[in-house]
């Protein structure tokens, strides 16, 4: 397993800083976040100029792209398919072999879903990726037997592992060890069940990192560990502090 850092740490920066900060702290592998909420590469630009935005991953002196989190705001499904299909042909020239989306909205029609994703693995496989869904609340994947339904139902789809939404979510997942066989990715921060607490200095909260390595390791997990510590607004939350804590916890882990 490898430690890697998201670039959403890192979300109010300008772009060449927010990498420069991540290589300060000495690692080597990014998870690089395409949102369109962002501050940094947005798929509507993406779609509209590739090379620019490939150029721009190259000024990642000693960084290595590893991930890429897409979050697209596109009116339909054709607009949807443009800037996805750009943003895979960012991931094959930038050598990113994963891509993380979100799953449709709690609620939605799991068959519905099922046919969007088949769509969608297609095109990521055309350009030789992998595709994850992220575990995450308000959408499908919030609860752990659907995130596994989806993946038996598109054969090569697989989970980013976010347990802080199963931890901050619902009160009633207590366990989702059965998503383990289907993690291909790995976002962490530390994360309590009180309300917002979300996101919580390192130590002060319930992930309990040691498990979660351990079973990921149980089904021969030798991907990303990804350091998600999201920028947040308030001036009391060291982020390079609470990032290289955790750099520091999980290198001591695996």
């Amino acid at each position: 397993m490898y430690v890697a850092c998201s670039t959403l740490c890192f979300d109010g920066y300008p772009f060449e800083d927010a990498l420069r900060t991540i290589a300060e702290l000495q690692f080597h592998k990014i998870d690089v976040a395409v949102h369109e909420s962002g501050n940094h590469l947005k798929p509507s630009q993406v779609a509209e100029d590739v090379g620019a935005a490939a150029s721009r991953l190259r000024l990642a002196a000693g960084l290595v792209p590893a991930a890429i989190s897409v979050e697209i705001d596109a009116p339909d499904s054709e607009e949807f398919d443009r800037q996805f299909r750009a943003v895979c042909r960012l991931a094959r020239v930038s050598m990113v072999p994963l891509l993380t989306l979100s799953a449709a909205p709690s609620g939605s029609s799991l068959d519905r879903e099922v046919q969007r994703l088949t769509r969608l693995l297609r095109l990521a496989e055309k350009d030789g990726l992998l595709l994850t869904v992220a575990t995450r609340s308000g959408t499908l994947t919030e609860d752990p037997d659907t995130a596994v339904t989806l993946c038996q139902r598109v054969p090569g789809l697989g989970l980013t592992l976010d347990p802080s939404h199963y931890i901050a979510g619902s009160p009633q997942t207590r366990s989702f060890d059965q998503v383990y066989p289907y993690v291909r990715h790995v976002h962490l921060r530390d994360t309590g069940r009180g309300p917002n607490q979300f996101q919580v200095h390192i130590g002060q909260g319930e992930v309990e990192y040691g498990r979660v390595i351990a079973q990921l390791a149980r089904y021969h997990y030798d991907r990303l560990l990804t350091v998600d510590i999201r920028d947040l607004p308030e001036e009391n939350f060291p982020k390079e502090h609470e990032v290289r804590k955790l750099k520091y916890l999980l290198e001591s882990l695996v």
